[in-house]
């Protein structure tokens, strides 16, 4: 069993997840904005490098900070090089769960299986172009599968309905494999868009400002897992576009 997955199991399966992601919050004080988001599954943490996306966030010794405070587990989501040599620090750090890219990593089997063997969940992420049956394959090494629905680097983007029917395929995917793998979508998640994620075949929620915006964390949490768990998927046709991005 994997950290972080008892508590979110239900008679209906795993429940939606909501990962509220930091890079939205304030900066001058994160343990004070992580207490925020107590009522959330994760508290989202993104590490960028400048170099695999253009933007520089924080590093090993911030998010090994934050494990020690938050009310939490740590989702660690590497947009790095090389993540085969640096993302098993992020698991010896604390992190319960650590994703790292698939078009970083030269060798993605071994890096989650060192993941997994370090005692963190283990998850591979796919930019909006990476298709997913390249990696169908690999879905029994991992136990998440990370569809980004924006561009990876910045946050505050628009959510891509383009990647829809890739979520709905990812779904497919797993629900063929009978595999605990849970599905996870970042960028662009808001109350207008969680419910196409969702229908799509979604389960774990990434969202920034949708939490991190003015008024009670906590009451946005609620609103979120509330619309997903109001649209969690089934088997039907693949969703194609449903009106102007959110």
């Amino acid at each position: 069993m994997r950290p972080g997955r008892s508590a979110l199991v239900t008679l209906g399966g795993v429940r939606p997840q909501i990962s509220p992601s930091i890079l939205s919050a304030d900066f001058t004080n994160l343990q004070s904005e992580l207490s925020r988001i107590a009522t959330a599954d994760w508290a989202h943490v993104d590490v960028m490098d400048n170099h695999f996306v253009p933007n520089l966030t924080l590093g090993l010794p911030v998010v090994q900070a934050l494990v020690a405070v938050s009310p939490v587990p740590v989702d660690a989501h590497l947009m790095i090089a090389d993540p085969d040599r640096w993302a098993p620090a992020y698991a010896e750090a604390g992190a319960a769960s650590v994703t790292f890219h698939a078009e970083a990593a030269a060798a993605p089997v071994r890096l989650a299986r060192e993941l997994r063997r370090l005692g963190a969940r283990a998850g591979l992420g796919l930019k909006p172009a990476t298709p997913v049956e390249a990696f169908v394959d690999l879905l029994p090494e991992i136990d998440m599968l990370l569809v980004m629905t924006v561009e990876p680097g910045f946050g505050g983007q628009s959510f891509l309905d383009v990647c829809l029917p890739k979520i709905h395929r990812a779904r497919q995917a797993i629900s063929a494999a009978d595999l605990d793998v849970w599905l996870q979508v970042d960028g662009g998640i808001s109350v207008e868009t969680i419910e196409r994620a969702a229908d799509a075949g979604a389960d774990v929620f990434v969202a920034g400002s949708a939490v991190y915006g003015p008024g009670e964390a906590a009451t946005r949490i609620s609103e979120l897992r509330h619309l997903a768990a109001g649209h969690r998927h089934a088997e039907r046709p693949a969703p194609g576009r449903r009106g102007p991005a959110g």
